[in-house]
Protein backbone atom coordinates (compact mmCIF):
# COMPACT_ATOMS: atom_id res chain seq x y z
CA UNK A 1 0.00 0.00 0.00
CA UNK A 2 1.23 3.64 -0.74
CA UNK A 3 1.03 5.65 1.92
CA UNK A 4 -1.50 8.97 1.90
CA UNK A 5 -1.04 11.16 -0.88
CA UNK A 6 0.24 13.77 1.23
CA UNK A 7 2.80 12.14 3.21
CA UNK A 8 4.08 10.29 0.26
CA UNK A 9 4.38 13.56 -1.61
CA UNK A 10 6.38 14.89 1.97
CA UNK A 11 8.85 11.88 1.67
CA UNK A 12 9.36 12.62 -1.82
CA UNK A 13 10.45 15.83 -1.39
CA UNK A 14 12.80 14.58 1.61
CA UNK A 15 14.37 12.16 -0.95
CA UNK A 16 14.90 14.87 -3.56
CA UNK A 17 15.91 17.68 -0.90
CA UNK A 18 18.57 14.76 0.67
CA UNK A 19 19.93 14.45 -2.53
CA UNK A 20 20.35 17.70 -3.95
CA UNK A 21 22.44 18.63 -0.21
CA UNK A 22 24.12 16.09 -1.08
CA UNK A 23 25.32 17.27 -4.45
CA UNK A 24 25.41 20.43 -3.83
CA UNK A 25 27.79 19.99 -0.38
CA UNK A 26 30.16 17.43 -1.84
CA UNK A 27 32.29 19.99 -3.60
CA UNK A 28 35.19 17.02 -4.74
CA UNK A 29 35.24 13.72 -5.91
CA UNK A 30 31.91 12.10 -7.95
CA UNK A 31 29.12 14.68 -6.23
CA UNK A 32 30.70 18.06 -8.03
CA UNK A 33 30.80 15.47 -11.48
CA UNK A 34 27.15 14.53 -11.37
CA UNK A 35 26.27 17.99 -10.42
CA UNK A 36 27.66 19.17 -13.11
CA UNK A 37 26.80 16.32 -15.81
CA UNK A 38 23.39 16.53 -14.58
CA UNK A 39 23.04 20.61 -15.13
CA UNK A 40 24.65 20.01 -18.73
CA UNK A 41 22.13 17.02 -19.49
CA UNK A 42 19.05 19.23 -18.24
CA UNK A 43 20.54 21.96 -20.52
CA UNK A 44 20.68 19.76 -23.57
CA UNK A 45 17.54 18.34 -23.05
CA UNK A 46 15.61 21.74 -22.51
CA UNK A 47 17.31 22.86 -26.01
CA UNK A 48 16.03 19.33 -27.84
CA UNK A 49 12.60 19.89 -26.82
CA UNK A 50 12.90 23.78 -28.10
CA UNK A 51 11.57 22.96 -31.52
CA UNK A 52 11.67 27.22 -32.70
CA UNK A 53 15.37 27.51 -31.58
CA UNK A 54 17.56 28.68 -34.21
CA UNK A 55 19.47 25.90 -36.35
CA UNK A 56 23.24 25.14 -35.69
CA UNK A 57 25.33 26.78 -38.26
CA UNK A 58 27.42 24.83 -40.26
CA UNK A 59 31.31 25.38 -40.26
CA UNK A 60 31.09 26.71 -43.98
CA UNK A 61 29.08 27.10 -46.60
CA UNK A 62 27.12 23.43 -47.18
CA UNK A 63 26.57 22.91 -50.84
CA UNK A 64 23.90 20.14 -49.48
CA UNK A 65 20.71 20.28 -47.61
CA UNK A 66 18.79 17.65 -47.42
CA UNK A 67 20.25 14.30 -48.15
CA UNK A 68 18.44 10.76 -49.64
CA UNK A 69 20.22 7.44 -49.27
CA UNK A 70 19.15 4.45 -51.16
CA UNK A 71 20.55 1.73 -49.27
CA UNK A 72 20.44 -1.30 -51.34
CA UNK A 73 21.03 -3.56 -49.14
CA UNK A 74 22.20 -6.75 -48.94
CA UNK A 75 24.91 -5.74 -51.62
CA UNK A 76 24.47 -5.38 -55.12
CA UNK A 77 27.16 -7.03 -57.77
CA UNK A 78 29.30 -4.01 -59.03
CA UNK A 79 30.40 -7.00 -61.76
CA UNK A 80 27.27 -6.73 -63.03
CA UNK A 81 26.21 -3.41 -62.86
CA UNK A 82 29.10 -0.89 -62.86
CA UNK A 83 32.43 -2.95 -63.37
CA UNK A 84 33.29 -4.33 -66.49
CA UNK A 85 35.41 -6.85 -66.80
CA UNK A 86 36.40 -8.31 -70.00
CA UNK A 87 39.20 -10.35 -68.87
CA UNK A 88 36.98 -11.95 -65.86
CA UNK A 89 34.65 -13.10 -68.98
CA UNK A 90 37.75 -14.56 -70.75
CA UNK A 91 38.87 -16.25 -67.57
CA UNK A 92 35.04 -17.57 -66.41
CA UNK A 93 35.42 -21.08 -65.28
CA UNK A 94 38.84 -21.09 -64.22
CA UNK A 95 40.34 -21.08 -60.84
CA UNK A 96 41.57 -17.02 -59.87
CA UNK A 97 45.53 -16.52 -59.77
CA UNK A 98 47.53 -17.33 -56.84
CA UNK A 99 48.71 -13.55 -56.38
CA UNK A 100 45.14 -12.21 -56.08
CA UNK A 101 44.42 -14.08 -53.23
CA UNK A 102 47.85 -14.30 -51.98
CA UNK A 103 47.52 -12.72 -47.99
CA UNK A 104 43.92 -12.38 -48.17
CA UNK A 105 41.93 -14.33 -45.77
CA UNK A 106 37.91 -14.35 -44.79
CA UNK A 107 35.51 -16.84 -43.81
CA UNK A 108 34.03 -16.45 -47.21
CA UNK A 109 36.71 -17.11 -49.64
CA UNK A 110 37.15 -20.31 -50.54
CA UNK A 111 40.14 -20.43 -52.94
CA UNK A 112 39.07 -23.53 -54.92
CA UNK A 113 36.10 -21.49 -56.17
CA UNK A 114 35.85 -20.77 -59.96
CA UNK A 115 36.08 -17.14 -61.49
CA UNK A 116 32.72 -16.38 -62.82
CA UNK A 117 32.62 -14.27 -65.81
CA UNK A 118 29.35 -11.00 -65.50
CA UNK A 119 26.38 -11.94 -66.62
CA UNK A 120 25.39 -9.22 -68.59
CA UNK A 121 26.39 -6.41 -71.40
CA UNK A 122 27.94 -3.21 -70.53
CA UNK A 123 27.84 -0.25 -72.79
CA UNK A 124 28.95 3.59 -72.74
CA UNK A 125 26.49 6.35 -71.93
CA UNK A 126 25.66 9.80 -72.08
CA UNK A 127 28.39 12.66 -72.84
CA UNK A 128 30.98 10.75 -69.73
CA UNK A 129 30.98 7.77 -71.46
CA UNK A 130 30.40 6.08 -68.34
CA UNK A 131 30.03 2.26 -68.88
CA UNK A 132 27.21 0.99 -67.10
CA UNK A 133 25.25 -2.66 -67.38
CA UNK A 134 22.27 -2.74 -70.04
CA UNK A 135 20.10 -3.84 -66.26
CA UNK A 136 19.99 -0.11 -66.07
CA UNK A 137 18.73 1.92 -68.88
CA UNK A 138 16.81 4.56 -66.90
CA UNK A 139 20.63 5.53 -64.88
CA UNK A 140 21.99 5.50 -68.07
CA UNK A 141 19.31 8.48 -69.57
CA UNK A 142 20.61 10.64 -65.98
CA UNK A 143 24.27 9.55 -66.10
CA UNK A 144 26.13 12.33 -66.69
CA UNK A 145 24.31 13.60 -63.56
CA UNK A 146 25.89 11.10 -61.36
CA UNK A 147 29.21 10.34 -59.74
CA UNK A 148 30.29 6.92 -59.88
CA UNK A 149 32.72 5.78 -57.38
CA UNK A 150 33.93 2.41 -58.44
CA UNK A 151 36.79 1.94 -55.54
CA UNK A 152 35.07 1.36 -52.71
CA UNK A 153 36.04 -0.51 -49.68
CA UNK A 154 34.98 -1.61 -45.99
CA UNK A 155 35.76 -3.60 -43.38
CA UNK A 156 33.09 -5.97 -42.70
CA UNK A 157 32.07 -9.02 -44.89
CA UNK A 158 29.08 -9.92 -42.72
CA UNK A 159 25.70 -7.80 -43.39
CA UNK A 160 24.90 -6.46 -39.90
CA UNK A 161 27.89 -5.25 -38.88
CA UNK A 162 28.72 -4.04 -43.09
CA UNK A 163 25.81 -1.80 -42.66
CA UNK A 164 26.23 -0.56 -39.08
CA UNK A 165 29.45 0.77 -40.75
CA UNK A 166 28.20 1.94 -43.93
CA UNK A 167 25.57 3.83 -41.67
CA UNK A 168 27.67 4.77 -38.48
CA UNK A 169 31.00 4.40 -39.47
CA UNK A 170 31.74 1.70 -37.28
CA UNK A 171 31.37 -2.31 -37.27
CA UNK A 172 29.95 -1.98 -33.67
CA UNK A 173 26.39 -1.50 -32.81
CA UNK A 174 25.62 1.54 -30.70
CA UNK A 175 26.82 4.25 -32.70
CA UNK A 176 24.86 7.29 -33.89
CA UNK A 177 24.06 7.09 -37.79
CA UNK A 178 24.85 9.62 -40.23
CA UNK A 179 21.33 10.39 -40.43
CA UNK A 180 21.27 11.22 -36.35
CA UNK A 181 24.97 12.70 -37.06
CA UNK A 182 23.32 15.11 -39.93
CA UNK A 183 19.88 16.38 -37.41
CA UNK A 184 21.95 16.77 -34.58
CA UNK A 185 24.95 18.92 -36.78
CA UNK A 186 21.81 20.87 -38.87
CA UNK A 187 18.80 20.49 -37.05
CA UNK A 188 15.30 20.26 -38.70
CA UNK A 189 13.44 22.67 -41.16
CA UNK A 190 10.28 21.02 -40.74
CA UNK A 191 7.89 21.66 -37.32
CA UNK A 192 5.34 19.03 -38.57
CA UNK A 193 7.58 15.90 -39.69
CA UNK A 194 10.83 14.07 -38.20
CA UNK A 195 13.98 15.97 -39.78
CA UNK A 196 14.90 11.66 -39.64
CA UNK A 197 12.41 9.32 -41.89
CA UNK A 198 13.37 5.88 -42.75
CA UNK A 199 11.62 3.44 -44.45
CA UNK A 200 12.34 0.13 -45.79
CA UNK A 201 10.85 -1.55 -48.96
CA UNK A 202 13.21 -5.27 -49.85
CA UNK A 203 12.16 -8.26 -48.94
CA UNK A 204 12.75 -7.99 -45.41
CA UNK A 205 14.27 -5.26 -43.03
CA UNK A 206 18.26 -4.40 -42.80
CA UNK A 207 19.98 -7.14 -41.13
CA UNK A 208 21.80 -4.45 -38.77
CA UNK A 209 18.05 -3.41 -38.01
CA UNK A 210 17.26 -0.24 -36.31
CA UNK A 211 21.25 0.27 -35.31
CA UNK A 212 21.20 1.42 -38.93
CA UNK A 213 19.01 4.69 -38.37
CA UNK A 214 19.70 5.09 -34.38
CA UNK A 215 20.98 8.09 -32.23
CA UNK A 216 23.43 6.11 -30.30
CA UNK A 217 25.08 8.42 -27.30
CA UNK A 218 23.16 11.56 -28.82
CA UNK A 219 19.77 12.66 -27.79
CA UNK A 220 17.41 10.51 -29.30
CA UNK A 221 15.25 12.89 -30.46
CA UNK A 222 18.16 12.74 -33.31
CA UNK A 223 16.97 8.87 -34.52
CA UNK A 224 15.23 7.86 -37.13
CA UNK A 225 11.41 7.83 -37.32
CA UNK A 226 10.49 4.43 -39.83
CA UNK A 227 6.97 5.08 -41.80
CA UNK A 228 4.99 2.49 -43.12
CA UNK A 229 4.54 2.74 -47.02
CA UNK A 230 0.56 2.38 -46.43
CA UNK A 231 -2.15 2.95 -43.70
CA UNK A 232 -0.79 5.56 -41.24
CA UNK A 233 2.85 6.06 -41.78
CA UNK A 234 3.19 5.65 -38.20
CA UNK A 235 1.26 2.43 -35.99
CA UNK A 236 -1.59 4.41 -34.17
CA UNK A 237 -1.00 7.74 -35.69
CA UNK A 238 -5.33 7.81 -36.03
CA UNK A 239 -6.80 8.66 -33.12
CA UNK A 240 -9.28 5.77 -31.49
CA UNK A 241 -12.70 5.62 -31.96
CA UNK A 242 -14.23 7.78 -28.91
CA UNK A 243 -11.18 10.38 -28.67
CA UNK A 244 -11.89 14.08 -30.96
CA UNK A 245 -9.00 16.36 -30.90
CA UNK A 246 -10.08 18.47 -27.64
CA UNK A 247 -9.84 15.87 -25.45
CA UNK A 248 -6.18 14.18 -27.16
CA UNK A 249 -5.40 18.02 -26.23
CA UNK A 250 -6.24 18.14 -22.89
CA UNK A 251 -4.68 14.73 -22.46
CA UNK A 252 -1.15 15.58 -24.04
CA UNK A 253 -0.79 18.44 -22.18
CA UNK A 254 -1.55 17.07 -18.79
CA UNK A 255 1.03 14.29 -19.66
CA UNK A 256 3.83 17.10 -20.84
CA UNK A 257 3.02 18.96 -17.58
CA UNK A 258 3.93 16.03 -15.88
CA UNK A 259 7.03 15.03 -17.68
CA UNK A 260 8.07 18.76 -17.36
CA UNK A 261 7.68 18.47 -13.60
CA UNK A 262 9.89 15.37 -13.66
CA UNK A 263 12.66 16.95 -16.22
CA UNK A 264 13.13 19.62 -13.97
CA UNK A 265 14.00 17.35 -11.11
CA UNK A 266 15.51 14.35 -12.93
CA UNK A 267 16.94 16.67 -15.73
CA UNK A 268 17.18 13.47 -18.01
CA UNK A 269 17.46 14.26 -21.83
CA UNK A 270 14.88 11.35 -22.61
CA UNK A 271 12.03 13.07 -21.16
CA UNK A 272 12.81 16.03 -22.87
CA UNK A 273 12.65 13.57 -25.84
CA UNK A 274 9.75 11.79 -24.66
CA UNK A 275 7.79 15.15 -24.96
CA UNK A 276 8.92 16.13 -27.91
CA UNK A 277 7.82 13.19 -29.63
CA UNK A 278 4.24 13.39 -28.23
CA UNK A 279 3.80 17.02 -29.23
CA UNK A 280 5.52 15.44 -33.30
CA UNK A 281 2.92 12.96 -33.41
CA UNK A 282 0.29 15.31 -32.40
CA UNK A 283 1.41 17.16 -35.18
CA UNK A 284 1.67 14.63 -38.08
CA UNK A 285 -1.93 13.34 -37.74
CA UNK A 286 -2.47 16.59 -39.38
CA UNK A 287 0.67 16.64 -41.67
CA UNK A 288 2.08 13.20 -42.09
CA UNK A 289 -1.13 11.35 -43.76
CA UNK A 290 -1.02 15.11 -46.24
CA UNK A 291 2.17 14.50 -47.44
CA UNK A 292 1.75 10.41 -47.46
CA UNK A 293 -0.59 10.85 -50.17
CA UNK A 294 0.71 9.98 -53.36
CA UNK A 295 -3.06 10.70 -55.45
CA UNK A 296 -1.45 13.91 -55.06
CA UNK A 297 0.98 13.85 -57.47
CA UNK A 298 0.13 14.75 -61.21
CA UNK A 299 -0.12 11.23 -63.53
CA UNK A 300 3.19 12.31 -65.67
CA UNK A 301 5.08 12.07 -62.27
CA UNK A 302 3.25 8.85 -60.94
CA UNK A 303 4.45 7.51 -64.44
CA UNK A 304 7.95 8.95 -64.57
CA UNK A 305 8.22 7.01 -61.11
CA UNK A 306 6.37 3.78 -61.98
CA UNK A 307 4.59 4.59 -58.44
CA UNK A 308 1.22 3.40 -58.09
CA UNK A 309 -0.64 5.53 -54.70
CA UNK A 310 -1.76 2.72 -52.34
CA UNK A 311 0.82 -0.17 -53.49
CA UNK A 312 4.08 -0.67 -51.57
CA UNK A 313 6.83 -0.25 -53.60
CA UNK A 314 10.30 1.31 -53.70
CA UNK A 315 8.92 3.10 -56.43
CA UNK A 316 6.40 4.89 -54.00
CA UNK A 317 8.97 5.77 -51.50
CA UNK A 318 11.27 7.53 -53.61
CA UNK A 319 8.48 9.86 -54.74
CA UNK A 320 7.70 10.48 -51.12
CA UNK A 321 11.19 11.06 -50.38
CA UNK A 322 10.77 14.02 -52.88
CA UNK A 323 7.65 14.73 -51.12
CA UNK A 324 9.61 14.95 -47.60
CA UNK A 325 12.45 17.15 -48.12
CA UNK A 326 9.80 19.80 -50.04
CA UNK A 327 8.62 19.35 -46.26
CA UNK A 328 12.01 20.22 -44.81
CA UNK A 329 12.22 16.78 -43.43
CA UNK A 330 16.78 16.66 -43.61
CA UNK A 331 17.43 13.19 -44.02
CA UNK A 332 15.58 10.17 -45.77
CA UNK A 333 16.96 7.01 -46.02
CA UNK A 334 15.19 3.65 -47.79
CA UNK A 335 16.40 0.06 -47.32
CA UNK A 336 15.80 -1.90 -50.04
CA UNK A 337 17.14 -5.66 -48.68
CA UNK A 338 17.16 -7.61 -51.54
CA UNK A 339 20.87 -7.79 -52.98
CA UNK A 340 22.27 -11.11 -51.29
CA UNK A 341 22.76 -12.90 -54.09
CA UNK A 342 24.16 -16.31 -53.07
CA UNK A 343 22.40 -17.80 -55.81
CA UNK A 344 20.06 -17.27 -58.85
CA UNK A 345 21.80 -14.05 -59.54
CA UNK A 346 20.64 -13.47 -63.15
CA UNK A 347 16.83 -13.29 -62.18
CA UNK A 348 17.07 -11.68 -58.55
CA UNK A 349 19.22 -8.89 -60.11
CA UNK A 350 17.02 -8.65 -63.01
CA UNK A 351 13.98 -7.91 -60.88
CA UNK A 352 16.07 -6.24 -58.82
CA UNK A 353 17.01 -3.43 -61.20
CA UNK A 354 13.42 -3.80 -62.52
CA UNK A 355 12.25 -2.44 -58.91
CA UNK A 356 14.61 0.29 -58.86
CA UNK A 357 16.18 1.72 -61.54
CA UNK A 358 13.12 3.42 -62.96
CA UNK A 359 12.91 5.36 -59.55
CA UNK A 360 16.25 6.08 -58.89
CA UNK A 361 16.58 7.94 -62.73
CA UNK A 362 13.42 9.36 -62.22
CA UNK A 363 14.19 10.54 -58.70
CA UNK A 364 17.28 12.66 -59.84
CA UNK A 365 15.04 14.30 -62.72
CA UNK A 366 12.10 14.92 -60.43
CA UNK A 367 14.51 16.60 -58.49
CA UNK A 368 16.09 18.36 -60.84
CA UNK A 369 12.79 19.73 -62.03
CA UNK A 370 11.24 21.07 -58.66
CA UNK A 371 14.37 23.37 -58.39
CA UNK A 372 15.82 20.83 -55.70
CA UNK A 373 18.68 18.69 -56.86
CA UNK A 374 21.26 21.33 -56.76
CA UNK A 375 20.90 21.11 -52.59
CA UNK A 376 20.02 17.66 -52.27
CA UNK A 377 22.31 14.83 -51.94
CA UNK A 378 21.68 11.74 -53.40
CA UNK A 379 23.70 8.67 -52.32
CA UNK A 380 23.29 4.82 -53.57
CA UNK A 381 25.05 2.05 -52.93
CA UNK A 382 25.07 -1.67 -50.39
CA UNK A 383 27.52 -2.59 -47.67
CA UNK A 384 29.70 -4.14 -49.95
CA UNK A 385 30.57 -6.00 -53.03
CA UNK A 386 30.59 -9.81 -54.77
CA UNK A 387 33.52 -12.06 -55.46
CA UNK A 388 34.89 -12.60 -59.22
CA UNK A 389 34.50 -16.17 -57.42
CA UNK A 390 31.71 -18.29 -58.23
CA UNK A 391 28.93 -19.37 -55.17
CA UNK A 392 25.75 -21.36 -55.64
CA UNK A 393 26.99 -23.90 -58.39
CA UNK A 394 27.24 -21.79 -60.98
CA UNK A 395 24.72 -18.58 -60.45
CA UNK A 396 25.97 -16.94 -57.17
CA UNK A 397 28.52 -14.35 -55.75
CA UNK A 398 29.57 -14.34 -52.29
CA UNK A 399 30.43 -11.47 -50.08
CA UNK A 400 33.30 -8.85 -50.29
CA UNK A 401 34.72 -5.82 -48.71
CA UNK A 402 37.80 -5.25 -51.04
CA UNK A 403 35.87 -3.79 -54.23
CA UNK A 404 32.75 -2.48 -54.59
CA UNK A 405 30.70 0.38 -56.38
CA UNK A 406 28.22 3.29 -55.14
CA UNK A 407 27.28 6.47 -56.90
CA UNK A 408 26.01 10.18 -55.76
CA UNK A 409 24.04 12.49 -57.22
CA UNK A 410 23.26 16.51 -56.39
CA UNK A 411 24.11 18.51 -53.81
CA UNK A 412 27.80 19.50 -54.86
CA UNK A 413 28.30 16.45 -56.48
CA UNK A 414 30.30 16.72 -59.94
CA UNK A 415 27.88 14.77 -62.57
CA UNK A 416 29.63 13.08 -65.03
CA UNK A 417 32.42 11.58 -63.11
CA UNK A 418 33.81 7.89 -62.85
CA UNK A 419 36.59 7.86 -60.01
CA UNK A 420 38.65 4.65 -58.83
CA UNK A 421 39.14 1.75 -60.45
CA UNK A 422 39.73 -2.02 -59.53
CA UNK A 423 41.82 -5.15 -60.84
CA UNK A 424 41.19 -6.93 -63.98
CA UNK A 425 39.08 -9.60 -61.60
CA UNK A 426 37.25 -7.26 -59.90
CA UNK A 427 38.80 -8.20 -56.41
CA UNK A 428 40.95 -5.23 -54.94
CA UNK A 429 40.52 -0.74 -55.46
CA UNK A 430 43.19 -0.30 -56.81
CA UNK A 431 43.17 3.48 -58.14
CA UNK A 432 41.87 5.99 -55.87
CA UNK A 433 41.23 3.83 -52.67
CA UNK A 434 37.49 5.54 -50.85
CA UNK A 435 36.92 3.93 -47.76
CA UNK A 436 33.71 4.31 -45.84
CA UNK A 437 35.02 6.73 -43.80
CA UNK A 438 36.28 8.70 -46.91
CA UNK A 439 32.49 8.68 -47.78
CA UNK A 440 31.26 10.11 -44.74
CA UNK A 441 33.87 12.88 -44.12
CA UNK A 442 32.82 13.77 -47.45
CA UNK A 443 29.07 13.54 -47.00
CA UNK A 444 29.39 15.82 -43.95
CA UNK A 445 32.30 18.08 -45.96
CA UNK A 446 29.05 19.02 -48.66
CA UNK A 447 26.51 19.42 -45.54
CA UNK A 448 29.25 22.04 -44.40
CA UNK A 449 30.75 20.47 -41.78
CA UNK A 450 34.43 19.34 -41.11
CA UNK A 451 34.23 15.64 -39.71
CA UNK A 452 36.99 16.16 -37.59
CA UNK A 453 35.44 18.85 -35.61
CA UNK A 454 31.86 17.65 -35.92
CA UNK A 455 31.57 16.12 -32.58
CA UNK A 456 30.06 15.01 -29.26
CA UNK A 457 31.44 14.23 -25.84
CA UNK A 458 31.39 10.68 -24.44
CA UNK A 459 32.84 8.58 -22.30
CA UNK A 460 35.83 10.84 -22.22
CA UNK A 461 36.17 11.40 -25.61
CA UNK A 462 35.12 13.91 -28.59
CA UNK A 463 33.28 10.87 -30.53
CA UNK A 464 32.54 12.01 -34.27
CA UNK A 465 31.32 9.47 -36.71
CA UNK A 466 34.87 9.49 -38.56
CA UNK A 467 36.81 8.13 -35.67
CA UNK A 468 40.37 8.62 -35.12
CA UNK A 469 41.39 6.95 -38.56
CA UNK A 470 42.62 8.67 -41.62
CA UNK A 471 39.93 9.84 -43.86
CA UNK A 472 39.71 11.84 -46.25
CA UNK A 473 36.99 14.31 -48.70
CA UNK A 474 37.23 12.65 -51.74
CA UNK A 475 37.46 16.23 -53.49
CA UNK A 476 37.81 14.20 -56.98
CA UNK A 477 33.46 14.30 -57.08
CA UNK A 478 32.75 17.79 -55.89
CA UNK A 479 31.66 20.10 -58.02
CA UNK A 480 33.82 23.16 -57.93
Amino acid sequence: MFPATSAHHAFQQQRLTARRWFMQQCGIGLGSVALTSLLSENAAARESDARSIALPRPHFPAKAKNVIFLFMAGAPSHLELFDNKPQLARFDGTLPPAELLKGYRAAFINPNSKLLGPKFKFARHGQCGAELSELLPHLARVVDDIAIVKSMVTDGFNHAPAQIQMSTGSLQFGKPSLGAWTLYGLGSESQNLPGFVVFSTGKKGPSGGSANWGSGFLPTVHQGVEFRTTGDPVLYLSNPKGVDDRLQRESLDLINSLNRDHLAVSGDPEIATRISAFEMAYRMQASAPEVMDLSREPKHVLDMYGAKPGEPSFANTCLLARRLVQQGVRFVEIFHEAWDQHGNLVNDLRKNCKDTDQACAALIQDLKQQGLLDETLIIWGGEFGRTPMVQGGSDGRDHHPNAFTMWLAGGGIKGGVTLGASDDFGFNATEDRVHVRDLHATILHLLGFNHKLLSFPFQGLDQRITGVEPCRVVEEILAG
